[in-house]
């Protein structure tokens, strides 16, 4: 069972870039953040009804849910609303070469050889992609998008090392990170004035993002990690070359050479920096 969770969370992870780009184009980047983050709470709402328990460790999703959802996904959105998907996907996927980084300053860890030149390995690629491959011209044709995409990677690598000392169960700690992120998510759109009912194809892709971004796929890919986390680990590696077929045949971005071989780069780094 724990190949078709594994195989069920890269399947599904390497569809949402598409479907970010796609309901961006009914909505503002807030706006998604509002409707895929309802139905991520309403999910994780009804999953976690039977055991619900107010602790006083929950209230460590104050701060979680400021990070996630809603700085995350709103600097993640804003680089699709500015990007090719192609680039911004890339650019987010060096989220594990800034977990390395982090983890010097915080967790204390000094990087080996192999880690080092993972990261410049790696880093090369986020500038390939980001140039569409013009290296010697470092120009990059949206600086702001660029610095969100690589923005969006720093973010998530900063939750994830938050979330090693969070003992929480998985559903219980998604619930109150969503229900604190949905709270924040709701003042900013009544703040900015953002709130809208979007066109039916747009609320059809917010649903699909809380669901298979940030809900359903995130039990499959736990289970699987439970069951064989090397297998699943390794399969993790397709998820970003899976997303440009679907963001070719989807959305209908041309994929250019420059992503595809920045996108390697990329995934050469984090597995050449991948501790043994």
């Amino acid at each position: 069972m724990s190949s078709k969770h594994a195989v069920g969370a890269v399947l599904l992870w390497s569809t949402v870039a598409s479907a970010f780009k796609l309901s961006l184009r009914y909505m503002s980047p807030l706006q998604l953040l509002f409707y895929a983050s309802l139905t991520s709470l309403l999910l994780f709402g009804m999953l976690y009804a039977k055991e619900f328990t107010p602790r006083k460790e929950n209230l460590r999703s104050a701060y979680l849910g400021l990070i996630n959802p809603l700085l995350y996904y709103t600097v993640l959105f804003s680089a699709y609303d500015r990007l090719p998907a192609q680039e911004a996907q890339a650019l987010n996927y060096t989220w594990p070469l800034m977990l390395v980084l982090l983890s010097i300053p915080l967790l204390g860890k000094r990087p080996g050889a192999r880690a080092v030149l993972g990261l410049l390995l790696g880093f090369m690629g986020a500038i390939v992609v980001a140039t569409k491959g013009n290296l010697g011209g470092l120009n990059f044709t949206d600086p702001l998008g660029v610095a969100l995409g690589i923005g969006s990677a720093v973010i998530w690598a900063s939750y994830w090392l938050l979330n090693l000392r969070d003992g929480r169960k998985l559903i219980e700690k998604m619930f109150w990170n969503f229900l604190f992120g949905f709270i924040y998510v709701s003042a900013a759109v009544a703040v900015t004035g953002n709130f809208a009912v979007p066109p039916a194809g747009g609320l059809a892709g917010a649903i699909y993002v809380g669901l298979f971004e940030m809900g359903v796929t995130f039990l499959l890919w736990y289970r699987a990690v439970e069951s064989d986390m090397a297998f699943a680990s390794n399969l993790a590696y397709l998820v970003p070359f899976l997303s440009l077929f679907f963001i070719s045949v989807v959305v209908g971005e041309r994929i250019v050479p420059a992503t595809v071989v920045g996108l390697a780069m990329i995934v050469g780094g984090i597995i050449l920096g991948r501790e043994q």
